[in-house]
């Protein structure tokens, strides 16, 4: 969106330019309004950098986000995996040894 910001703004610049270079103006002579002109196309370029690195930058974020969300997934079922297996692996309320042999055969 910002890039078509900019290339919208880069158009009524050039028109601008365009028009000044046609119609002149009696407030400001053509060389102030050259440097105006100028001016407005470095601070542009330099914008457009800025949005170039901007984007580079929300990449790498995008990519790790990714990466994290994976390794969260795994994280996630690895726990309920063992919070399971521990359940399972709770003695009942009789701890006879009947009871952990058939607790042993179920785990098997």
């Amino acid at each position: 969106e910002l890039e078509n910001q900019l290339a919208a703004k880069s158009k009524t610049l050039d028109e601008l330019k365009q028009s000044l270079t046609v119609n002149g103006s009696a407030e400001q002579n053509p060389e102030t309004q050259s440097l105006r002109i100028a001016e407005l196309y470095e601070m542009m370029d330099s914008i457009v950098n800025q949005v170039a690195q901007l984007k580079a930058s929300m990449q790498s974020v995008l990519e790790q986000w990714r990466a994290y969300d994976d390794i969260y997934a795994e994280v996630s079922l690895m726990t309920a995996r063992y919070l399971y297996c521990i359940e399972q692996c709770k003695p009942g309320e009789e701890a006879s040894l009947e009871a952990l042999k058939e607790q042993v055969k179920i785990l098997q």
